[in-house]
């Protein structure tokens, strides 16, 4: 869920080399070290025992998986290889694929494209406000509250004064947001506007679709709301705009002119704000504009096409997904392949920092904390009404990192939480 004035977190993860070992499904216990001294099989042994209890305590639907990424060694295995539902874990590989596909530092643009004439500082002609599908396009107030960055429009109407020297407008105002689909939700929500989704999906949303502060109604035609607010953002700037000017939605024509842009944050600085609040909205923003970019329709399942295809070529998994959050009960994943993408990602800054940290940040605040494991964890978590998962890294007292994830199934999160919660400061203890 969102959480105002985020942090973003920077931390660099170092990878071992090497591929994890192979893995038979089922059972529970760690893999054998080949010889390991007898401080390491001490460690070891207390390990299993503080995992083994916790799957023991989650249930039959659970599994697990945990690897030392300074040696490569596999240190425990428990139906690492069994699919899951993977509630907001999904949201990693949604991340990871915009991170990989956009590079971290591209925006997304929202811009005034214009079709008339220039005459003196007047602008006789149609103003085109076409959204990028930014998910922080939205008001000063808004995105300061709620992210502390963000475009918005009283920026944009602040370079379009300053880049064109327009002080007055003959014509009127359409709203575009056809760079996206016009499914307000997603598969999980009948592709209709929901709480679930923390937003209204559109490439031209403002302030997330939001018509009420609570977040509880939405606008029922969101880029024709955003148009209103380019108007009053417009007249604040002193643009002189005609007393009833006619705001409607359209696409843009093909021979239109930008007159002027306001760039969201960064991709990194998105990924953020996406997993350390575990931010559905923005999920299933990126997820669509992975889809308008990169697989030929700005929609959930052309994105989730493009996400399925990064995960193959990039690190040799195959999760399914329905969607960019983890909402739908059709995407499936395993323990082997969540800790397959977190040690291939433990060495880039971008992706580590978007995660929260134990006792300290976003969905794992409350988490941990006063353990040994506060400020040496940071992960994912993933909840629906029967599911609880805990996925990340943890710098373990013998000074390795070790990459995780613990997926529970079939369970409610309130009784899961105090078990994962065990199960990372054991992680964090480990001192092989």
């Amino acid at each position: 869920m969102m959480r105002s004035a985020l942090a973003i977190l920077t931390a660099t993860l170092v990878a071992g080399t090497g591929a994890p070992p192979a893995l038979a499904q089922g059972g529970g216990g760690s893999l054998g070290q080949s010889g390991p001294p007898n401080a390491a099989t001490a460690a070891s042994r207390v390990l299993d025992r503080a995992l083994n209890r916790g799957m023991r305590q989650a249930g039959s639907y659970s599994g697990a998986y945990v690897v030392d990424l300074n040696t490569g060694q596999a240190l425990y295995q428990h139906n690492a290889n069994t699919g899951r539902l993977p509630a907001s874990v999904e949201k990693l590989y949604t991340t990871t694929t915009a991170l990989q596909r956009f590079g971290p530092n591209a925006t997304l643009p929202t811009s005034i494209l214009g079709q008339g004439q220039l005459q003196g500082t007047t602008y006789a002609g149609t103003l085109y406000l076409r959204g990028g599908g930014d998910p922080t396009f939205g008001s000063a107030s808004f995105d300061a509250a709620n992210y502390g960055t963000g475009a918005t429009v009283q920026q944009l109407a602040a370079n379009f004064v300053h880049t064109t020297g327009i002080r007055s407008l003959r014509g009127n105002i359409v709203a575009d947001e056809t760079l996206f689909d016009s499914d307000r939700g997603t598969s999980a929500t009948g592709n209709q506007p929901s709480l679930d989704v923390e937003g209204d999906l559109s490439a031209l949303a403002f302030d997330r679709g939001w018509e009420s502060a609570a977040g509880d109604t939405y606008f029922p035609h969101p880029a024709m709301a955003a148009g209103q607010q380019l108007v009053s953002a417009l007249r604040s700037a002193g643009v002189t705009l005609p007393r009833r000017i006619s705001v409607t939605a359209g696409s843009t024509p093909a021979d239109a002119t930008t007159l002027a842009s306001v760039a969201s944050p960064s991709i990194a600085t998105l990924i953020a704000l996406t997993n350390t609040p575990s931010d559905n909205f923005f999920a299933e923003m990126l997820l669509k504009d992975i889809g308008a970019r990169f697989g030929g329709a700005g929609t959930t399942a052309a994105g989730a096409r493009v996400v399925e295809a990064q995960m193959a070529t990039s690190f040799s998994i195959h999760p399914r997904l329905d969607d960019g959050s983890g909402l739908s009960r059709y995407d499936l994943t395993t323990p082997m392949q969540v800790v397959t993408l977190l040690r291939a990602m433990a060495g880039d800054p971008q992706f580590t920092g978007s995660l929260a940290v134990a006792g300290e940040t976003g969905t794992l605040q409350d988490e941990m904390k006063g353990t040994y494991a506060q400020g040496r964890c940071r992960g994912k978590t993933g909840t629906l009404h029967d599911v609880s998962n805990l996925v990340g890294y943890c710098h373990a007292q013998d000074g390795h990192t070790l990459a995780f994830a613990f997926m529970m199934n079939g369970i409610y999160p309130n009784y899961a939480h105090p078990i994962q919660d065990r199960m990372g400061v054991a992680v964090a203890e480990y001192n092989g």
